[in-house]
């Protein structure tokens, strides 16, 4: 089921992401999936401080399928499914270390964005090419 995703990014739950019931508290799995995007723009575009690439996130679904509990080692498995225009659609998936059954699935819109004119913008060919690259086909 992970063999389809060429990124992954690792992390342990901490105390602070947890809840009452001792499992991590619903929305700490957006950051999650926050913390593994950057990641991934980071190893893919190989991003550097003269890079310019910005984006925003348009939609969010989030399937809970299990709970995290603290001090579980998480990999968040992402890659890309969709690249329109101005918007690209990543899907994840949340899983225990050493485990294939999902904690949690998702799928998120992005939006190229111009932040000078608070607007939507095509997406740079230099993203799109090595998105591609990456993942090893075209969208």
């Amino acid at each position: 089921m992970t063999e389809d995703f060429r990124f992954s990014h690792r992390l342990k739950v901490r105390y602070s992401e947890i809840d009452g019931q001792k499992i991590v508290f619903n929305a700490h799995y957006l950051t999650y999936l926050d913390v593994a995007v950057t990641e991934y723009f980071q190893e893919v575009l190989k991003l550097n401080d003269d890079t310019v690439f910005d984006y925003v996130l348009a939609k969010s679904t989030l399937e809970y399928k299990n709970s995290a509990y603290l001090y579980d080692w998480l990999n968040i498995w992402c890659r890309m499914k969709k690249m329109g225009n101005t918007s690209m659609t990543m899907e994840y998936k949340i899983t225990r270390e050493r485990e294939e059954d999902p904690i949690l699935i998702a799928e998120i819109i992005y939006v190229s964005y111009n932040p000078e004119t608070k607007s939507s913008k095509p997406i740079p060919e230099f993203v799109r090419n090595r998105i591609e690259d990456f993942e090893r086909k075209s969208f």
